[in-house]
């Protein structure tokens, strides 16, 4: 019969640590992050070569509702902070804040996205559509691509806090709301170059 060997780990092993020195789930994060950015960039890239090869180019002052969009601005800027409140309650060790930070996360998201529906439905209402012009194909294309990951970011938020009570012990669990906290900036990170570039040139 083989034997079975139990391995043992020194005192302080972290099972997320590398060779790097970094842990895997956050190198896999900002890996990950990487190429979303390089993403985001080919669609700006490939915005602002549209914008300069075009005869002509609607303003997004005159095309698009910008106090809905500040107003948008305001509630994600609002999110990063609560997100970085859920973080320092969990590395306080108390749930009770976290989770309640984080349900004012994920509430300021789906605010976030219902404003945004609010502003596609008016679009709609005017007969406004990615297959209108340039414009608004470009429009749809990066402000529903940002939504998309909108929706990603609170089904990953959604599901840390239900998983609170029964991971909040585990040494890895902490690294996974940071981890979750960097995504979220990336996407409020994108929302602001999104703002300017779209409602205000």
């Amino acid at each position: 019969m083989s034997e079975i060997h139990v391995i043992s780990h020194p005192e302080g092993f972290d099972p997320e640590d590398t060779r790097t020195g970094i842990p895997n789930g956050k190198l896999g994060i900002w890996l990950f992050l990487a190429s979303e950015i390089m993403l985001f960039a080919t669609l700006f890239t490939t915005y602002i070569v549209l914008r300069t090869a075009a005869p002509e180019w609607p303003r997004g002052l005159d095309e698009l509702n910008v106090p809905l969009a500040m107003t948008n601005t305001f509630v994600l800027i609002s999110s990063s902070v609560t997100m970085v409140l859920a973080y320092a309650a969990a590395y306080q060790k108390n749930m009770g804040k976290f989770r309640l930070f984080m349900g004012l996360t994920i509430a300021l998201g789906v605010v976030f996205l219902i404003i945004k529906g609010f502003e596609y439905h008016a679009k709609f209402e005017l007969g406004h559509y990615p297959s209108t012009n340039i414009f608004f194909a470009v429009y749809f294309t990066l402000t529903g691509l940002h939504m998309l990951h909108v929706i990603g970011g609170l089904i990953f938020n959604g599901i840390l806090t239900i998983l609170a009570p029964f991971e909040w012990d585990d040494p890895l669990f902490l690294g996974r709301i940071e981890y979750a906290g960097l995504y979220w900036h990336f996407v409020d990170v994108v929302w602001i170059f999104l703002f300017p570039a779209l409602y205000l040139l």
